[in-house]
């Protein structure tokens, strides 16, 4: 019998330190904060406690047995002596897990909340017959809806809306933070669906107009043109007067080459476009006195990547400003713990109580 408990005591004193120590191992793992710490000294009385009851088993009497052959015999440890020492083990863990648990072991957790101060942005394009002169590739048309929607992309937060204009203008798409029915709808602008000529200032009070009820910090209208105003019930200059009255800033493209440009000059018979080429007219002036007196800037572009330089200098200038507000907070993480460490407790009780209450 003395064999065997010694053989109980020191599988218990392992077992019970391989508790303990994986207890430990899970508070370190998850990096838990302790909003009690001063419940982890109790596992300073613990190691003594645990030291005493060791003592005591092994002073325990044992029977006297008389000396036969076969206790001369090497023995092998019997199962059930190694298991005889799962109550203690099981018991000394549960009691580590409830001291961490009641330590209350928190860990930390953030979040961020981001406030768009979004710009609201509409963009007059001129759509008329001259936007399909050939010194841009494919056309003027197709490369500034092409270099437009590049801009659009990288601006996911502002709400954004397009007119289109030749001898009138109206409403392609109102101002949306869904960008993708915004690109449909900007590939979808074509010349030829409005009356013939170039109406800058129709394009300009309409794109205003949209704006008119934005509440948003920064209103901008970028205005596209290749030629001069040459019709329409509004003169540039007047829209330019009512977009400062509203606080909207206007950027103003002029686009095209200098000199000459292959343009469409008539059509075929068949329907098809005649392109020859003639004198780019484009009224820089007036676009310059459109956006000086709206606290803008004018810009010229002969060329698509001119005119992405154009847009991404306007998207340096009209920043999408953000509020970011942090929030950080405890989260109780024991509840697992103190589960485990009574289950390890009770299992402990019965096991000692019920399955083990025979062996000697």
């Amino acid at each position: 019998m003395r064999n065997n408990r010694d053989a109980w005591l020191l599988i218990g004193f392992v077992t019970c330190a391989l508790a303990c120590a994986a207890a430990v191992a899970v508070l370190v793992r998850m990096r838990f904060e302790l909003a009690n710490p001063e419940w982890l000294m109790a596992a300073l009385c613990f190691i003594p406690v645990i030291a005493l009851v060791l003592w005591r088993l092994q002073r325990k009497p044992s029977l006297t047995r008389l000396s036969v052959l076969t206790d001369r015999m090497p023995k092998r440890m019997s199962p059930r002596v190694a298991l005889r020492a799962l109550p203690f083990a099981a018991l000394c863990g549960g009691v580590a897990l409830l001291l961490i648990a009641l330590a209350r072991p928190q860990a930390e957790d953030s979040s961020e909340e981001r406030h768009s101060e979004g710009i609201d942005i509409v963009i007059a394009l001129d759509v008329s017959g001259s936007m399909l002169a050939r010194d841009l590739k494919p056309d003027r048309l197709e490369a500034a809806k092409r270099v437009a929607m590049d801009f659009i992309d990288g601006r996911p937060n502002d709400r954004i809306g397009l007119v289109v204009y030749e001898g009138d203008a109206f409403t392609q798409c109102p101002l949306t933070t869904d960008h993708n029915v915004l690109k449909t709808l900007f590939s979808e602008a074509r010349s030829g669906f409005i009356a013939n000529g170039t109406a800058v200032g129709m394009g300009l009070a309409t794109a205003v107009n949209r704006l008119r009820h934005s509440e948003a910090k920064s209103k901008v209208v970028i205005l596209l043109t290749d030629g001069v105003n040459n019709t329409g019930a509004v003169q540039p200059l007047d829209a330019a007067m009512l977009a400062d009255r509203m606080g909207i800033r206007v950027y103003t493209i002029g686009l095209g080459t200098r000199g000459k440009a292959l343009s469409p000059v008539g059509r075929y018979p068949d329907g098809s476009l005649h392109f020859d080429y003639v004198e780019v007219d484009l009224d820089e002036k007036t676009l310059q006195a459109i956006s000086a007196a709206t606290g803008g800037r004018s810009f010229r572009a002969t060329d698509e990547r001119k005119l992405k330089e154009i847009y991404n200098e306007i998207d340096r200038l009209e920043k999408t400003r953000f509020k970011v507000e942090h929030f950080s907070y405890k989260v109780e993480k024991y509840h697992r713990l103190a589960l485990w460490g009574i289950l390890l407790v009770l299992g402990s009780f019965l096991s000692e109580k019920l399955l083990f209450r025979s062996m000697t």
